[in-house]
């Protein structure tokens, strides 16, 4: 599984997963802590920050469609070299917000996978067992050499 963190294209401070809690075919569970210090919480209700829900569908994303879509690459003996994911499409509903420093849970289910597109239902869960979001998500990955 850490081989798995170690293929994500996105770094610091734009990654949001630090740890694979399990993965099989069908499902991965992932974990991030927010980092109070953030960039995004200065601006973002300075006084009362709460993490942005463009981030809460990133950190979605990065396990439930990157660290996923690797997972089931590697799977099918398929190399992974020069893709890039990218996403495509969201219905998600954002129910509670999330906290500086708060620990939130992602569990995808997949619904579908196929030339390289994938599409999982995701929720994202807070420390206290609260769904902040869940929903549909979904991404293909694409040959970096392919963008203009």
């Amino acid at each position: 599984m850490i081989e798995i963190l170690d293929r994500i294209p996105q770094r610091p401070p734009f990654r949001f997963i630090d740890r694979i809690v399990s993965v099989d075919e069908h499902r991965i569970v992932g974990e991030h802590t927010f980092d109070p210090d953030a960039w995004f919480y200065r601006g973002h209700f300075p006084g009362d920050p709460v993490t942005p829900g463009v981030i809460l569908l990133e950190t979605m994303c990065q396990t439930g469609l990157v660290a996923f879509g690797l997972h089931l690459l590697a799977a099918e003996g398929k190399a992974d070299d020069g893709l890039v994911t990218l996403f495509t499409d969201a219905k998600v509903e954002f129910e509670a917000m999330v906290p500086p420093g708060e620990t939130v849970r992602v569990e995808a289910e997949r619904i579908a996978w196929r030339r390289r597109k994938l599409v999982v239902n995701a929720a994202l869960t807070r420390s206290d067992g609260v769904v902040a979001a869940r929903g549909t998500v979904a991404g293909m990955g694409v040959l970096r050499r392919a963008l203009p």
